[in-house]
């Protein structure tokens, strides 16, 4: 082929993926997506705008979970915080499922639509219960003990809400990262910004929960609360629609464990056979038959289930009639691998996840029992809820400053489009939750000693420890979530990002083991039960402590395991889409 006949055609291949968008997605009426018209910001706002409602609604629930708990259901706290944490952890781990069946079978945006209806069910019951006759707390004004029709009624709607969020939560943040194309490095530097600022306005929605609407809950009523969360959702919800001609959509490509399961078997079939000199001996399809997806490249580590891939008959008729039980592609093989890698990681920020739960319930319920006023003639008190403000005031700034000021510093520094690699940021993260611990334990034995000499003690000491674990969610958090879409394989992205949202799920029902194993403990040891009926008969500086030497360990485990833990390596394209770079031509 002459030199200027190959020249045309690369031409011909850059002008074809600048045009439309070549990952395998589509857009609303089937066809491959016109880049101009679909996708990036444009789509993405539209996504971002529910999220802002879900958010509202769910943390303006669940920031004031425990309080509900123990003044209208009448929980001592132990009780409360454990509900709480139960409600909490089931969640957080519902998406495990909603993701599943999203990549599996019904896809992102139709999983996101039965979610939302589900999540608005849950919000008009919840309201319900507020004002028909039958389901209210009391029928008096002042209430010893809510009736039991009111319990189950109220219980019912907020796992209705677990139930939404299961499919909502998963589908809608990789939904929204699926409008950026990985092969395009302008979009490409988008999806990297996409985590950041989706984040941010996660904060808006919690910002606002735990100020106007934790406002009403406390000072107007919970029914007038849940009003304003239903009308808001169903809102969103009509706007998420009007959006539906932006979208870029991904094809559900059945059971995400299927491949596993099949990359198992052949290893295990062919564990005797002895491993090729060659790698490229193994079994792998071309670009040109591979359309649904990215092929991956070839890493070294476990290759035990790179037998999997062995051919022990390479007739191309027999290659086509082999049973993927028997024969899986070696791109088969680097997807299970990436499953495997991402384990260690998942089990080393557990225990950041229980330092995360301790927000929405412990320094929840510290500030109940502190002095909420902030004019100086008392005619204002703050919400206990509101105090969690901060903590979305410290991860917006916190978001701004890494996305706008330290990543285009670092990376001019590293040479590395995040500035730092994810696992490195998530690390990082890690160190300033033990600074949050450490601080918490130190306030709380301040409030301890006072309130033996009844002197009351400002909800401005909790500040500190709000604002360092916003800076701690920042970086692990947001780390977390990245690294969970970016590093599964791309049919897996809905539920990459449940097993991000799992770590906090599992962390909640872990917090409640240990604070069962921890009081079992501390009953031999100490005069003082570590959790009492209240806060004042307890000893939650000395769990704080606990936690923080507990973090500050697994810090060491982490490293240990990120250091070991390869990155996703998928193979170049041949055109590499920039615009601001013109094409080479042979």
């Amino acid at each position: 082929m002459k030199p200027n006949n190959i020249g045309e055609e690369l031409q011909d291949s850059y002008d074809d993926q600048h045009k439309w968008v070549l990952d395998s997605s589509l857009d609303s009426r089937g066809r491959v997506p016109l880049r101009a018209r679909t996708g990036a910001w444009k789509a993405a706002l539209f996504i971002i705008a529910i999220e802002f409602t879900e958010r509202l609604s769910y943390f303006g629930l669940a920031t004031n979970l425990v309080v509900y708990l123990t003044t209208i259901i009448h929980q001592d706290l132990k009780t409360a915080v454990k509900n709480v944490n139960y409600w909490s952890g089931v969640t957080t781990l519902m998406p495990l499922f909603g993701g599943f069946v999203a990549d599996a079978y019904l896809g992102r945006y139709t999983t996101v639509l039965v979610a939302s209806t589900i999540y608005l069910t849950g919000l008009v019951l919840l309201t319900m219960s507020w004002f028909i006759p039958g389901l209210k707390p009391c029928l008096e004004e002042v209430c010893v003990e809510p009736r039991k029709a009111h319990e189950i009624a109220f219980f019912i709607a907020i796992y209705l809400i677990s139930i939404g969020t299961g499919g909502h939560k998963p589908c809608l943040e990789s939904f929204g990262a699926d409008q950026f194309d990985d092969d395009h490095v302008e979009e490409r530097k988008m999806r990297m910004s996409y985590f950041n600022w989706w984040n941010v306005c996660l904060c808006a929605g919690i910002l606002t929960a735990v100020t106007f609407l934790v406002y009403i809950e406390d000072r107007v009523g919970w029914g007038v609360a849940g009003i304003i969360l239903t009308t808001l959702m169903a809102i969103s919800l009509l706007i998420f629609l009007i959006g539906k001609p932006l979208y870029r959509y991904r094809t559900p490509s059945g059971s995400p464990l299927t491949p596993m399961l099949q990359v198992l078997v052949a290893a295990i079939a062919k564990r005797n056979l002895p491993y090729p000199s060659d790698p490229s001996l193994l079994h792998d399809v071309s670009k040109a038959e591979f359309t649904t997806g990215r092929l991956l490249s070839h890493t070294k580590h476990l290759k035990f289930l790179d037998k999997a891939a062995i051919i022990e008959d390479n007739t191309p008729l027999d290659l086509q009639k082999q049973s993927p039980w028997k024969l899986v592609t070696l791109t088969k093989v680097e997807e299970a691998k990436l499953i495997i890698n991402v384990i260690p990681i998942w089990l080393s920020t557990l225990v950041f996840g229980i330092c995360a739960t301790q927000t929405n319930t412990f320094f929840i319920k510290q500030a109940t029992i502190m002095d909420r006023h902030i004019t100086s003639n008392n005619s204002f008190t703050v919400p206990p809820a509101s105090i969690f403000s901060l903590t979305a005031l410290s991860l917006i700034i916190s978001l701004t400053i890494y996305d706008k000021l330290i990543v285009p510093s670092l990376r001019r520094i590293t040479h590395n489009q995040r500035g730092i690699n994810i696992l490195q940021r998530i690390g990082t993260g890690m160190l300033f939750s033990v600074a949050t611990m450490i601080i918490a334990a130190l306030v709380e034995k301040q409030r301890l000693d006072r309130s033996e000499k009844n002197e009351p003690m400002s909800v401005i000491w909790l500040a500190p420890q709000f604002i360092v674990i916003g800076v701690a969610d920042a970086f692990t958090l947001v780390g977390l979530q990245e690294y969970f879409y970016d590093q599964v394989p791309d049919s897996m992205r809905s539920l990459g990002i449940a097993i991000y949202l799992s770590v906090l799920g599992a962390a909640s029902f872990l917090n409640n083991l240990l604070i069962t194993v921890v009081d079992t403990i501390a009953d031999d040891f100490s005069a003082k039960s570590w959790f009492g009926k209240d806060l004042n008969s307890s000893r939650l500086d000395r769990f704080y402590w606990f936690l923080a030497g507990v973090t500050a360990a697994n810090i060491c485990v982490f490293v240990f395991v990120a250091k070991r833990c390869p990155y996703k390596s998928v193979q170049p394209n041949q055109v590499v889409v920039d615009s601001s770079v013109s094409v080479a031509v042979a």
